[in-house]
């Protein structure tokens, strides 16, 4: 990622506040642009300015982190910061993209900070679509080039430097010699979602999703971690409760 994840820190804590901002300095991909000492005070700020990610503690007089994070825009993505476990469950309600307990060190920030990294890198990659009129792919596959009706495919599977096609109406996949990161790139995020390092669903044809799940043709699916905010967000955008 080129430019710079711009980021929030909020803590009532004048330590924990000044730890968080120790790490974030340390941390090339990150860009600190200021620091609240209470959710009041972030409010105000978010309110004039766009930020990509907060480091939020929860617990905190007036208005909590959870209390925060409701109002946010959905552009904006959290990583908690708190002393209590109990939070966890509505952290991820809240569709936080991870959740730090103190007290943590450099280490167990940079991993998330790095999960962050990820995901506005998988969101710049998915803004890279292929035309809207384009509904098919040529895919090489045993010497041929094979029309790929999009609208016929289930999901794309990752088999070392190939990519399995699974299409409905089809028991066996087409293989091609290609990497699912290229493929992410080339096709539509309104179409295909990318949920596991292994694979990339087609969003019309999912048929079930339970817990961490994705039930596509009778195929169970995992939902990674990795892609579990960007996915729920999708499910939150299209549900009618």
């Amino acid at each position: 990622m080129g430019e710079k994840i711009s980021c929030l820190i909020v803590d009532d804590e004048p330590m924990a506040l000044n730890l968080v901002e120790s790490y974030v300095l340390k941390t090339p991909f990150l860009d600190l642009v200021k620091k609240c000492h209470s959710g009041i005070q972030a409010l105000s700020y978010l309110d004039e300015e766009k930020v990509d990610l907060i480091f939020l503690d929860i617990q905190m007089p007036d208005l909590t982190g959870l209390q925060l994070a409701k109002v946010l825009p959905k552009s904006t993505r959290i990583i908690f910061t708190t002393a209590f476990d109990q939070y966890a469950i509505e952290g991820f309600k809240a569709e936080a993209l991870d959740y730090l307990l103190k007290p943590f060190d450099y280490s167990e920030f940079l991993m998330a900070a790095t999960k962050a990294k990820e995901w506005f890198e998988l969101v710049k990659n998915q803004e890279k679509k292929v035309p809207e009129t384009q509904d098919f792919l040529f895919v090489k596959s045993e010497y041929k080039q094979i029309k790929i009706n999009l609208k016929d495919v289930l999901y794309f599977e990752s088999l070392k430097d190939y990519v399995k096609i699974w299409l409905k109406a089809e028991t066996k996949p087409i293989l091609t010699l290609m990497s699912l990161k290229t493929l992410e790139e080339e096709l539509s995020s309104d179409q295909f979602m990318r949920v596991h390092r292994s694979f990339i669903v087609a969003l019309n044809n999912i048929d079930t999703i339970e817990r961490s799940q994705i039930l596509i043709n009778n195929q169970r699916i995992t939902i990674s971690d990795q892609y579990k905010s960007r996915f729920l967000e999708f499910v939150s955008k299209n549900s009618l409760d």
